[in-house]
């Protein structure tokens, strides 16, 4: 089977226009952060807010003028996302609703049993549901420990999870990191969730959860690694399996890049902006900060080889053992990453902190990029609704930094 032959700049310029961090978005609001979330499949939730969630600090890169209530009111107002499970706790837009049935009623095999100890409540939690409206676990009051897929928990907690996991709730809105639940019912069309199964066997199913993985990245390799997390079941030679099923069905294409030795991935309706990508030689570098759990740096092998960067989120290593620091983000100028800086938010007055700054080795700051960097920080600073920033120590003596939208 042939591949498509590509240089290292060529596959990073690519998966950078697929992950919509090229070249400058010509439309924003929420039209636009529905059309790359569809085109990803999902982006990853995590609530820790540090200068925002990392779905926050996903859309900001992306969505001129983005704000997290555009996001909130998607999942929680319009619902036309869902807070669920995809690559881990994600978001997804709601028509792929059915195509997660799979995974629901193997939830309800799994916690619906009679000898699961949160069942003997249900029947009260779903009237206290049905009378006061959404809740969430501090609402009820069954506070005994059980056993829980994650550790044990209170009773009410492992109830409402568990009715979460199996479809019978859904998040209707988050109070910052606690989850408020409702009766899917109440939240969603009836069309939707009286849909059947599109993927009639497993087989079809697994195709369409690898399809839908490589689309979350654009341009992947069939290793091992976090790019393949949370799809359940599906082990290395089920994955291959499925690669080549696709690439005999035209779905996928074969792709070689100089000095990386796996073939890569690409889907076939993704050839058009691999073409268009390579037409941008001209194009200024557009600087981004990303997020922690940015689909870009889900394979930290994959950055590694193809961008010469490594990145790891050192939040749950104990600190003797962290590299650079607890909460840092990559900053991408062009088709390169160029530094990665550790922030902070002061608490009295709002304003964004500098705690620590890496520039990456060779790199000299010119003009424009410079130029190029203090506009991405002044439009993080209006993301974050600030317009005041400060460098602390140990960074306040380092040169290369002038260029920061300082606080007078």
């Amino acid at each position: 089977m042939e591949s498509i032959k590509l240089t290292k700049r060529q596959a990073r310029r690519m998966i950078l226009a697929h992950q919509g961090l090229w070249s400058s978005q010509k439309t924003e609001g929420k039209k636009t952060i529905l059309n790359i979330i569809r085109r990803l499949g999902c982006i990853q939730y995590d609530p820790l807010n540090i200068v925002g969630r990392n779905p926050d600090l996903i859309l900001q890169a992306r969505v001129p003028g983005f704000h997290p209530a555009m996001l909130d009111s998607l999942l929680y107002e319009d619902r036309l996302l869902i807070d669920g499970w995809d690559k881990n706790m994600s978001v997804y837009g709601r028509e792929d609703w059915p195509y997660f049935q799979r995974y629901r009623d193997a939830a309800f095999k799994r916690f619906g049993d009679d000898s699961q100890p949160a069942v003997s409540i249900l029947p009260q939690v779903r009237e206290m549901i049905e009378n006061r409206g959404p809740l969430s676990s501090i609402d009820l009051d069954f506070n005994h420990t059980v056993d829980w897929s994650w550790g044990p928990t209170r009773m009410a907690r492992a109830a409402l999870e568990s009715m979460y996991a199996w479809g019978e709730l859904i998040v209707h809105h988050r109070v910052n990191t606690r989850k408020v639940y409702d009766f899917s019912y109440r939240c969603l069309p009836d069309e939707l969730l009286s849909s059947a199964d599109p993927n009639e066997t497993e087989e079809q199913f697994n195709d369409w959860r690898i399809l839908r993985r490589i689309g979350g990245i654009g341009l992947i390799w069939n290793r091992s690694g976090d790019a393949w997390l949370g799809i359940r079941g599906i082990k290395s030679k089920d994955r291959t399996a499925s690669i080549d099923r696709l690439l005999e069905r035209g779905l996928l294409i074969q792709v070689r890049v100089e000095g990386i030795e796996p073939l890569l991935y690409l889907r076939s309706e993704d050839e058009a902006l691999l073409v268009n990508s390579m037409g941008t030689e001209q194009m200024d570098p557009r600087a981004v900060i990303l997020a922690p759990l940015d689909n870009l740096l889900w394979d930290r092998q994959y950055v590694k080889q193809l961008f010469d960067f490594y990145y790891i989120w050192e939040v749950y290593k104990p600190v003797a053992e962290r590299q650079y620091g607890y909460y840092v983000l990559p900053i991408l100028y062009g088709d390169c990453f160029i530094a990665r800086f550790e922030p902070g938010r002061d608490k009295e007055s709002g304003a964004m902190l500098i705690k620590n700054w890496w520039w990456e080795s060779g790199i000299e700051p010119s003009e424009r990029m410079q130029s190029e960097l203090r506009r991405c920080f002044s439009q993080f600073l209006r993301f974050l609704g600030t317009d005041s920033m400060r460098i602390e120590e140990p960074v306040a003596g380092q040169t290369g930094l002038e260029w920061l939208p300082l606080s007078t």
